[in-house]
């Protein structure tokens, strides 16, 4: 299945919740499903209930279905819960620690960044979302990258707090990660189980 690019606003209705890596609109105006049906209370099945879930994480981070997979299969492997490495191996993706420091205003803008190596990673160009970024490691944006629009306006208003895990140098445009991100410092509501759930008789 390919990354998705359709209407976020829509996904995030379906799913019943804000996802701030795929968009800074808001559910206030329209908190209920899309469609005609939309408005009125429906009961979930158990299975409907664990795939909202699921789809929150894949969409959030902008993963596909075998990127996902492929990250729930180590944190099954892992010491510790599942669901609470899941959640930190997603953390700790390049393109969430640009977007979660403030440099981007979604994680989609974020992965845009470092695709055009827009990013240094301990002072290297990258060019991979994907890396998996550890206590100690410095992300900052090139002298390009600081001009770009959507860059100033991000770092002059970012869509979320930065965590406690971040150290920001403001001066710099650089961002360290002091610590292994928490389970529960996820950027929205979570109830992970229900991922763990999901993939436990399909994987």
């Amino acid at each position: 299945m390919s990354r998705y690019t359709g209407p976020k606003l829509k996904v995030m209705r379906a799913l019943g919740g804000e996802l701030p890596g795929l968009s800074r609109k808001s559910l206030e105006h329209r908190n209920y499903p899309p469609g005609q049906h939309g408005q009125k209370n429906r009961r979930r099945s158990d299975y409907a209930v664990r795939l909202a879930e699921k789809q929150k994480l894949r969409f959030n981070y902008g993963l596909t279905e075998r990127q996902i997979q492929r990250l729930f299969k180590e944190a099954k492997s892992a010491k510790g819960p599942t669901g609470d490495k899941l959640i930190e191996l997603l953390e700790r993706r390049l393109d969430n620690l640009v977007f979660r420091a403030g440099f981007a205003p979604t994680a989609v803008a974020a992965r845009q960044l470092v695709r055009h190596r827009h990013v240094v990673l301990n002072g290297r160009s990258v060019n991979i979302p994907s890396i998996r970024v550890n206590p100690g490691d410095t992300v900052a944006l090139t002298e390009k990258g600081a001009r770009i629009p959507i860059a100033v306006e991000s770092l002059e208003t970012p869509a979320l707090t930065r965590p406690e895990w971040i150290n920001f140098d403001a001066s710099a445009h650089s961002a360290t990660v002091t610590r292994v991100p928490a389970a529960d410092e996820a950027p929205f509501p979570i109830e992970v189980q229900h991922v763990v759930e999901y993939y436990a008789v399909r994987l």
